[in-house]
């Protein structure tokens, strides 16, 4: 039986070992891009690819934390809560109690005109968040559960992973832009000049080795970068699942919801692809995410429903049999 600690300590470090991987994986296009490309990372020289990708991912991390949030909003049509609505009233008191129960500023709350429900929370930090539901999410949960939901996207923002998937992004950003800087180089001739120079010097097969496994890492680049941030976005829900158990003590509650969220099949027009990462599940509905095993692993942006549901009631019986 796995309890809500365990959980939260196993997620992070998976998350830390996905990104570790995911920055080593981009040194290495780097270094191929410099050292073939443009020859700047085979001795002392300045390794002008890699710091420029590195640049221009860095600059986009920074734009997304300043101007980000309000984006999302936007793209989601969200209004700010309207107080003379009894059920907007009770998100906007439910969240008031969720930021205490964190120790943190009260975010902003918004409410999406969209009859399927989801949630989501973006912002930079807990000095500066937003939590937005859908009006159908108000219709379908009650307050217990929708404390829940809260909790969830309340986690989030404790546990900085807006902060988190916007350096997942920017790494994301700066891959790709090594890709195409690597194609292009190769294009022009350049890797033929490079490999060609190095086996005069007498570089011999390790540097055959390297070359033919960095040519392999550049073509799969694009699919590795988005594969490594939908493995990330899984972890961040599984660890906000049990952050928000753990607020609330409720774990039941969670799963619950989520049964109800679940059963609301139809997609959630109002909130685009760009942004369906930072929802408490997928609005697109795909059934990707429904499944277990490598495929869904790789490809799916949430973790299975039912296996989150599981791990919830598990950890209620845990509870509940510590309190016992």
């Amino acid at each position: 039986m796995i309890n809500l600690y365990d959980q939260q300590k196993r997620n992070i470090a998976r998350t830390r070992i996905v990104l570790t991987g995911f920055i080593l994986f981009l040194a290495f296009l780097g270094m191929g891009a410099d050292a073939f490309l443009y020859g700047s990372g085979a001795g002392p020289g300045f390794p002008i690819a890699t710091l420029g990708a590195l640049c221009l991912g860095a600059f986009s991390a920074w734009w997304a934390l300043r101007e980000g949030d309000r984006a999302v909003l936007e793209s989601t049509r969200a209004v700010p809560v309207d107080p003379r609505d009894p059920n907007q009233r009770i998100l906007d008191d439910v969240v008031e109690e969720m930021a205490i129960a964190a120790g943190l500023p009260k975010p902003a709350v918004y409410v999406i005109p969209d009859s399927d429900p989801n949630a989501l929370a973006t912002g930079r930090g807990p000095e500066k968040s937003s939590i937005a539901v859908t009006a159908g999410l108000l219709r379908s949960l009650n307050r217990e559960e929708l404390q829940a939901v809260v909790s969830h996207e309340m986690s989030h923002v404790k546990n900085y992973d807006i902060r988190v998937m916007t350096v997942v992004a920017a790494l994301v950003g700066s891959v790709l832009l090594l890709s195409d800087w690597g194609r292009r180089g190769l294009w022009w001739g350049g890797g033929r000049r490079r490999s060609s120079d190095g086996e005069g010097r007498g570089s011999g097969g390790l540097a055959l080795f390297f070359f033919v496994a960095w040519l392999v890492s550049l073509v799969l680049a694009p699919l590795i970068a988005q594969l490594v941030a939908m493995a990330v976005s899984r972890e961040r829900e599984y660890l906000a699942d049990a952050s928000g158990a753990e607020l609330t003590r409720n774990p039941l509650a969670l799963a619950s919801a989520l049964e109800k969220i679940d059963a609301a099949a139809a997609p959630t027009p109002s909130i685009k692809q760009g942004v369906a990462h930072l929802c408490i599940e997928d609005p697109r509905g795909r059934a990707v995410n429904d499944r277990e095993g490598a495929w869904a692993n790789l490809f799916a942006t949430h973790p299975p429903i039912a296996k989150r549901i599981a791990l919830l009631k598990e950890m209620a019986y845990q509870t509940a049999g510590t309190k016992g």
